[in-house]
C-alpha cells in the first residue's frame, strides 16, 4: 500500500467487520430509515392526489414551477460543493475544504429561502395551509419535513466549518467555546439576515401581502447593517492564527456530512418529480 493511500484508508476510524467505517455505517443506516420515512410520506401524497375531495385546490393553481426549479437547481448544485469538500479534506486542502463547505452553506440557505418565501404565498395568497385543504396537508408536511432535513444539514455544515479552526495541540490549544459559539452565530446571522434582507426584497419587489419599495430602506436598515457587522464578524474569526487540528485524519467525518447531504438532495429530486413535475404531465 502507497503511503498516500496509508493516509486515506478508512481515514483512521475503527471499522467494522464488514470493512466499513463505522460512523459510515452508522449514516447509512440512518438513512435507510430515513429513506422509509420520506417512502411514507411520498406515497401518501401519491395516493391521495388521485381522489381529492370536491372543490379542492388544484395543484398547478398555486404551483410556481419556476422558482421551484430555481431552488432545485440550487440544492442539486450544492451537492457538488459538497462533493468538492470531501474531496479537499481528503487531499488535506483545508483552506478549499472550508471555502466548499461555506458554498453548500450558502446554497443550502437559499434553498430554504424560496421555500419560505413559497410557503408565504401559498398561505397569505392562496389561503392553502396544513389544515383547510388536504393537498396543504400532505404538500406541507412532505415539504416542511424535507426542509427541515434541509436546515439541519445547514446547522452541521456550520458546526464541521466553525470545528476547522480548532487550534492544533502545542500551538494555543484549542480556543475557548466562547469563541467558538460567537463564530458559529455569526456565520448563521449572516445567513439569515441575507435571506431575511432578499426575501423582504422581493416581497417589495411585487407587492406581496402589501408590502411596497416605499420605505423599505427604512424598515430594512437595521437588517442590512446586522448582515455586514455579521460577514466582518465571520473574517476576523476566519483569520489565520497557525495550525489547526483539522486535516485528512478528519476525512470520514466531512464524508458522513456528505452522504447525508447527498441523501437529502436525492429526496428532494424524487419529491420535485413527485410533487411539482407529475401535475404539468
Amino acid at each position: 500500500m502507497t503511503s498516500h493511500a496509508a493516509t486515506i484508508d478508512h481515514h483512521h476510524d475503527p471499522s467494522t467487520a464488514t470493512g466499513i467505517p463505522n460512523k459510515k455505517l452508522l449514516m447509512w443506516a440512518f438513512l435507510a430509515s430515513d429513506c422509509m420515512f420520506f417512502g411514507a410520506l411520498i406515497s401518501t401524497h401519491l395516493i391521495y392526489r388521485l381522489h381529492p375531495p370536491s372543490g379542492s385546490i388544484r395543484p398547478l393553481d398555486v404551483f410556481d414551477i419556476q422558482l421551484t426549479s430555481f431552488s432545485t437547481f440550487i440544492l442539486l448544485m450544492s451537492s457538488l460543493m459538497m462533493a468538492l469538500a470531501v474531496n479537499a479534506i481528503q487531499k488535506g486542502n483545508v483552506r478549499s475544504c472550508r471555502w466548499s463547505l461555506l458554498t453548500t452553506m450558502f446554497f443550502g440557505t437559499i434553498f430554504l429561502g424560496c421555500q419560505v418565501f413559497e410557503f408565504n404565498n401559498f398561505v397569505l395568497e392562496h389561503h392553502m395551509t396544513i389544515s383547510n385543504s388536504l393537498l396543504g396537508t400532505t404538500f406541507f408536511t412532505l415539504t416542511g419535513t424535507h426542509g427541515c432535513h434541509v436546515a439541519i444539514g445547514v446547522l452541521w455544515l456550520g458546526l464541521m466549518y466553525v470545528r476547522s479552526f480548532k487550534r492544533a495541540d502545542g500551538v494555543g490549544g484549542a480556543g475557548p467555546w466562547g469563541a467558538n459559539l460567537l463564530h458559529l452565530a455569526a456565520l448563521f446571522g449572516t445567513l439569515l439576515l441575507a435571506m431575511k434582507f432578499v426575501i423582504e426584497l422581493v416581497w417589495s419587489l411585487h407587492g406581496f401581502n402589501g408590502y411596497s419599495l416605499t420605505g423599505f430602506a427604512g424598515r430594512e436598515f437595521l437588517t442590512l447593517g446586522g448582515t455586514l457587522v455579521a460577514i466582518g464578524a465571520c473574517f476576523w474569526f476566519a483569520r489565520p492564527a497557525g495550525a489547526v487540528d483539522f486535516n485528512e485524519r478528519h476525512a470520514i467525518d466531512v464524508e458522513s456530512m456528505g452522504l447525508y447531504w447527498h441523501f437529502v438532495d436525492i429526496v428532494w429530486i424524487v419529491i420535485f418529480t413527485a410533487v411539482y413535475l407529475l401535475e404539468y404531465l
